[in-house]
């Protein structure tokens, strides 16, 4: 029986601290002006807005707790580290935008009927001073949006601010224009659908991490017929591809070769090449991988016993 596992996966963790830092610096100054600007205005797209960034803040400090939990090394008791912190981030952003999401449309339905007094001048300043912060956030994000599902969180949910701000902008025009107060709550609902759909994605995602599912873009059988292909493999069974975190994609499998490798010592050689396959053939790079060779025959039941 023979084991190896290949360890070469990178840690961008640095880089993702710095861009969440300050994507949070920025998205925090943007909460406490909009708000000043709702409390000032009585805007319910300013003031759901507002909820929006504070429920980012939040996510954003979880981000970037999870991303300086991650850097940390393995443990005895935590022998992956503490890498899927991220996914467990990632989760609870969304969970929070789902709560705000679903309480703005309640809330704006509610004000169509009654509409407030806004002003739209304060409406439209608060509003382009969000818009400027949050795509600031969004360029210090852009570069590690593909390495991380934290990051991509925090990413998704600065550009949702971004496109709730151009709303609120577009509200503050159309009151200034036409007097219609209700542009305020259409407004809030476009923040919400902008919310809503990202966060259930999102959720699924976290979910997927957490209960090992096999990724998307690997196709599980057409691995197994790959690695059967080589020279000596008589069968591949219990193989099973999972994320640890969204940067560490590892694979187990039982592999069943021919009697004589063992004997010639050729079982060693089959476990470079099932390692280049699995590296090198697939739409993820898996590096990180344990492979069990085994005989044609299973190992009598004491000998199990010892391993």
């Amino acid at each position: 029986m023979m084991h190896q596992h290949g360890h070469g996966h990178g840690h961008g963790v640095g880089a993702q601290r710095g861009r969440l830092a300050v994507a949070l610096g920025l998205t925090f100054t943007v909460l406490i002006a909009e708000v000043i600007g709702a409390w000032w205005t009585g805007s319910l797209a300013l003031l759901m807005d507002a909820a929006h960034m504070f429920t980012d803040v939040l996510g954003l400090t979880m981000a970037l707790g999870a991303a300086h939990l991650a850097s940390r090394p393995p443990t005895k008791r935590y022998s992956w580290g503490l890498r899927r912190v991220e996914v467990l981030s990632a989760g609870g952003q969304a969970a929070l935008l789902l709560v705000v999401g679903l309480f703005t449309v309640l809330e704006a339905i509610r004000r169509f009927s009654a509409p407030p007094e806004i002003p739209s001048l304060g409406l439209l300043i608060f509003g382009i001073i969000g818009l400027a912060a949050n795509l600031g956030a969004m360029a210090a994000l852009m570069g590690g949006r593909d390495a991380s599902l934290n990051v991509r969180a925090a990413f998704l949910e600065v550009v949702n601010d971004a496109l709730g701000s151009l709303a609120v902008i577009i509200s503050a025009l159309f009151i200034a224009a036409f007097g219609w107060m209700q542009a305020d709550s259409v407004a809030a609902l476009i923040i919400a659908t902008l919310i809503i759909p990202r966060t259930l994605i999102l959720l699924r995602e976290s979910f997927g991490v957490l209960l090992e599912a096999t990724p998307r873009e690997l196709d599980v059988d057409e691995m197994r017929d790959h690695m059967m292909s080589l020279e000596h493999v008589l069968d591949v069974h219990d193989l099973h591809v999972s994320y640890i975190s969204t940067d560490l994609p590892v694979l187990t499998a039982h592999v069943v070769v021919e009697e004589r490798c063992f004997t010639t010592r050729h079982a060693a050689e089959i476990l470079s090449d099932l390692q280049h396959c699995v590296a090198e053939h697939f739409p993820i790079r898996i590096e990180h991988t344990t492979f069990q060779i085994e005989p044609p025959e299973p190992c009598p039941i004491e000998e199990l016993h010892h391993h």
